[in-house]
């Protein structure tokens, strides 16, 4: 592929956003007025997923296009190995300009700079590894690409947009650039334990529309989830910003814009924090995609996941995929191409447990290894079932089916599948033993 016919790419990020805040996915309170523009123009996938529902291992997952157990990125505090090649090295030395801006979190430096050899090959930066500890709601600090201190006293999220359209609109360069913008929010406050929309935001949202898995008097959704909503609210107004630049500059025709986040948020009633689990408020995530080969207002209900996400970008950019990246280009899906697409995603999950679940489009099916622990072990030769739910019959998993007679060769058939699904990981097919 000639490089002038290499679209620009932004991939608009966000962190710990449910799927169905978003209108196209079902959000019946108009948060989200221009994302939703942007997926009746481009490509809705309706079942995406993250590969790994905790903020590190995500993004490790989504630079290098290979699991949390392969990059040894399998839960926070753990960077991103200095020699891992990420979709900034690829297209870079394919001809494109590299950017990112907002939270990194593959550094853990924290609230101090990231040196240059940490910052997965981006050239413009301007970035915190943790920005919720170099930053408030209201008033924070980036460092730019020579760790000077570039501090911002407005909103989070309009400053991080700023930054934004900034960088367009300064560009010298004629080369294709890929952006990441990477955002804090909805992402909770960790110093102050709680979500933080603009002011007057979440007043403003009287009646919530409550998603059917939040049950009353458990969790903290009832105190948090106008606060959450008003922050989707925002982002989404932001991110008709950077579109509207993309118009004015009359770069939106060769430009693919994507919008996704890490994970969900299932406010405390799955354990005791907000991720963590591989239930669908933890994993199911948005994923629209707007641009060159990702036109016409369609919807694709394949499973689709966030290690998909860099052999995207490198068949986008006209790339071959290496080998070892585990994903597979969404391209074909959105163009009608035949393609022999996975009927399963698989979800390794850490931290709280050493967990794996593989989702279907019928079932949710997880093991725990019992005897681990999920901050010092990646993983296990063991596991124990843990859940079956039917997604069709009970899309919010109320009703755990593991220890039900009747359901025993669908376990058997799943847990199959998810060793099969591991093997293909490198993490080797573990023994599922009966409880």
């Amino acid at each position: 592929m000639p490089l002038e016919s290499r679209p620009n790419i932004i991939v608009f990020f966000t962190d710990q956003q449910r799927w169905d805040t978003v209108g196209c996915y079902g959000n019946p309170m108009g948060l989200t007025p221009n994302l939703d523009g942007l997926a009746a123009q481009g490509v809705r996938f309706e079942n995406a997923f993250s590969c790994q529902p905790i903020c590190t291992p995500a993004r490790a997952c989504i630079q290098t296009g290979k699991f949390g157990t392969e990059t040894g990125v399998f839960r926070n505090r753990i960077p991103l190995a200095k020699d891992e090649k990420t979709i900034a090295h690829y297209l870079k030395d394919a001809g494109y300009e590299t950017g990112y801006i907002g939270k990194w979190h593959l550094a853990i430096t924290r609230d101090r700079p990231v040196p240059a050899e940490l910052r997965g090959g981006y050239e413009y930066w301007l970035a915190a590894d943790a920005l919720e500890f170099s930053s408030n709601p209201y008033a924070g600090v980036l460092y730019d690409s020579d760790n000077r201190a570039v501090r911002f006293e407005k909103y989070r999220v309009d400053a991080l947009a700023d930054f934004a359209v900034d960088y367009l609109r300064t560009r010298t360069r004629e080369q294709p650039f890929l952006l990441y913008l990477s955002f804090l929010e909805p992402h909770h406050q960790n110093d102050r334990n709680r979500f933080v929309a603009p002011d007057g935001y979440a007043e403003r949202l009287t009646e919530l529309w409550v998603p059917g898995d939040l049950i009353p008097g458990t969790g903290d959704w009832e105190e948090s989830l106008a606060d959450y909503y008003g922050m989707c609210r925002r982002i989404d107004e932001n991110f008709g910003r950077v579109l509207a630049e993309l118009d004015h500059l009359g770069l939106r025709d060769e430009t693919l814009v994507i919008f996704t986040t890490d994970h969900g948020c299932h406010f405390k009633t799955r354990n005791d924090e907000y991720k963590r689990s591989c239930h669908e408020a933890s994993i199911r995530i948005p994923l629209v995609m707007q641009g060159p080969g990702f036109r016409g207002g369609k919807v694709r209900t394949q499973l689709v996941s966030l290690i998909d996400l860099a052999p995207t970008l490198l068949d986008v950019a006209g790339l071959p995929v290496p080998g070892y990246m585990h994903g597979h280009s969404v391209l074909p899906l959105a163009n009608d191409e035949p393609v022999d697409w996975p009927d399963a995603v698989l979800i390794q999950v850490s931290e709280t447990e050493v967990g794996r679940a593989i989702r279907t489009r019928r079932w949710k099916y997880g093991v725990v290894a019992p005897d681990k622990d999920g901050w010092n072990d990646s993983g296990s030769e063991v596991y124990v079932p843990k859940y079956l739910y039917d997604l069709e019959a009970d899309p919010v998993e109320k009703v755990n089916l593991i220890d039900n007679p009747a359901y025993q060769g669908v376990c058997g058939r799943l847990a199959a599948k998810l060793q099969q699904k591991m093997a293909e990981a490198g993490e080797g097919a573990p023994e599922i033993v009966k409880r």
